[in-house]
């Protein structure tokens, strides 16, 4: 079906479809899917293991299984493939802390209506939740960008190029594997000091440390230290006002050698603004919980590249989930 072809059922269908994301939500956070494993459990066993109340615990197996991430038989309970290798928290491929984030943003859409009405955010959480929170979201980012990075950075070729800037990189895991896929290349991971521990563990993990380095800054307040040939804008922008993006940018060029490649990756929207339906949906996102963030459009990304002196503006052949995409210039010699 496409988008003419709305009708009652569907409509209520789609109204109704938060009571699964819910539903979801609970199996994970109460470690549903990890309780049960490789194994095959009554609803009491299960709830023992939580622990929860037995009926609930049943009525939530009962439903888990009904949307097709649990197996039912006989009163006996067993994680699906797919489940156990997205939703049990060893899993090397668990997606259970960008749900977790997920979770977390659901009282903040119920009030998009006055985010709308206001034009201003209503994000903001509870003190006794931020770590869990932030833990959810840097898991989270660090997660997807690992099922994406391996395959983005194998397609991107750096040959030539000395020193990557991976601006906002966070744990750095695009620097990871842009190091791992280039033997030639340095990186350093600029973001805030509140990100070092995480991106110093992973590094370490990754053997990388005498080639990624970790530099504490604000790129929307303060300048970019250090000289570049290549610089990586990895979902940063849409956390930003156009105003402010231009300003990344400019300083991303900035510290970027003549000749110097810069890309920036992001969800971007068509030129039209009304899709793909993601990216519009994530500029909602970014009205509740931002003060000026926004999904941008391919022009909106090369008018941004093009004011700060980028040429040769062109866009990658990669397409990752979500609508995610690679805009790429080189900065243009004096």
């Amino acid at each position: 079906m496409g988008k003419d072809d709305w009708n009652p059922k569907r409509i209520l269908e789609l109204s109704g479809s938060y009571w699964q994301t819910c539903t979801l939500h609970a199996g994970v956070k109460l470690g549903v899917f990890t309780a049960i494993g490789e194994e095959h459990l009554t609803a009491s066993e299960v709830a023992e293991r939580l622990p929860a109340e037995k009926r609930a615990v049943g009525m939530l197996l009962n439903a888990l299984a009904a949307m097709g991430f649990l197996v039912k038989s006989e009163g006996i309970f067993s994680n699906t493939p797919a489940s156990l290798t997205f939703l049990v928290k060893d899993a090397p491929q668990y997606l259970g802390y960008m749900i977790m984030h997920h979770h977390h943003l659901v009282a903040t859409w119920a009030q998009l209506g006055t985010a709308v009405q206001s034009g201003q955010p209503v994000g903001g959480g509870s003190s006794t939740r931020d770590e869990e929170r932030r833990e959810s979201f840097l898991m989270g980012m660090f997660n997807n960008a690992m099922l994406i990075a391996p395959t983005l950075t194998r397609a991107i070729d750096l040959t030539g190029r000395r020193h990557l800037l991976d601006l906002g990189g966070g744990p750095g895991t695009y620097a990871i594997h842009f190091c791992l896929n280039h033997p030639h290349l340095q990186a350093t991971v600029y973001d805030l000091p509140s990100t070092r521990p995480f991106a110093e563990q992973t590094i370490a993990r990754f053997g990388l440390n005498n080639r990624i380095a970790f530099l504490d800054g604000d790129y929307v307040d303060e300048t970019i230290p250090g000289t570049y040939d290549v610089a990586w804008l990895s979902h940063i922008l849409h956390g930003e006002s156009p105003d402010d993006c231009r300003r990344i940018i400019d300083k991303a060029v900035a510290a970027l050698e003549p000749g110097g490649l810069i890309m920036i990756h992001e969800f971007i929207l068509n030129n039209t603004l009304d899709g793909p339906l993601f990216p519009a949906l994530f500029s909602l996102n970014m009205l509740l919980h931002t003060a000026g963030g926004q999904s941008y459009s391919e022009a909106n990304i090369s008018e941004m590249l093009t004011r700060a002196g980028v040429r040769d503006i062109r866009r990658l052949s990669f397409r990752g989930p979500n609508d995610s995409a690679v805009m790429a210039g080189i900065v243009a010699r004096p």
